[in-house]
């Protein structure tokens, strides 16, 4: 009877011990099922966050128009030509003190930063943002199309390709022609297009917004305007210089 008792109680105590095993397994199992689904869900989570900042706003200028689908016919200019996604147009001038450095500033930017070359509008960054992205809305009314697509063809179109230096030959000076950089052909460009818009404003009626949006797209289209006329003087110049 006692045999029987112990034999009863020892297959009891290992059935116990076999069953506090095999939940304790289950619970790991399934502690550790919970820890990769929540792994998988924070990576999901993460990549979607990601998506969605390489989407928006950094890809849209003035979170409107899509600076991706820009395209650069020039390639010489190509590489001065900043397109690259930015959270904000405002370095801060923190590439002033780099030599070409200016080139890796967004060419929207570089545009804001001309118009603010008068003394009307002289350290006004936000004046001139107002008035470049005034004139923006201004060409997608008129055109359809994207206004940085049509800024990028302007400056393409307004670049001069030649221009004159001054060479002393005792006490002669002469002109000489002489090729023009990809990046000053940029530099130009922005400076035409911006003091074609302030002399239109000038004692007009016009505002400074609707002049530089009228002066992009003249220079665009490759039609008779500021920037054009003076690249063609530029080039005229040149050209008898040779």
């Amino acid at each position: 009877m006692f045999v029987f008792v112990g034999i009863v109680g020892v297959v009891g105590v290992v059935w116990v011990v076999w069953v506090v095993k095999v939940v304790g397994a289950v619970e790991v199992e399934a502690v550790e099922v919970r820890g990769e689904m929540a792994s998988e869900r924070a990576s999901e989570g993460q990549a979607s966050a990601e998506a969605e900042r390489e989407e928006w706003p950094f890809k849209r200028i003035f979170g409107k128009w899509d600076i991706s689908e820009v395209q650069i016919r020039d390639i010489g200019m190509a590489k001065h030509i900043s397109l690259a996604p930015v959270s904000a147009l405002h370095t801060g001038g923190r590439h002033a003190k780099q030599q070409f450095a200016k080139s890796k500033v967004c060419i929207v930017e570089r545009l804001i930063n001309k118009m603010m070359r008068t003394e009307h509008n002289t350290g006004k960054k936000l004046k001139a943002y107002n008035i470049v992205k005034r004139a923006f809305d201004i060409i997608y009314e008129r055109t359809g199309e994207n206004p940085v697509q049509l800024l990028v063809d302007a400056i393409q179109n307004a670049g001069p390709r030649e221009d004159t230096v001054r060479l002393r030959f005792g006490g002669i000076i002469v002109p000489k022609a002489v090729d023009v950089s990809s990046q000053r052909r940029v530099d130009q460009a922005l400076l035409f297009i911006a003091q074609g818009a302030q002399q239109c404003a000038f004692k007009s009626k016009k505002s400074i917004a609707e002049c530089l949006a009228e002066e992009i797209i003249a220079a665009a289209r490759g039609a008779k305007c500021y920037a054009i006329s003076k690249r063609e003087e530029k080039e005229r110049i040149a050209k008898a210089a040779r």
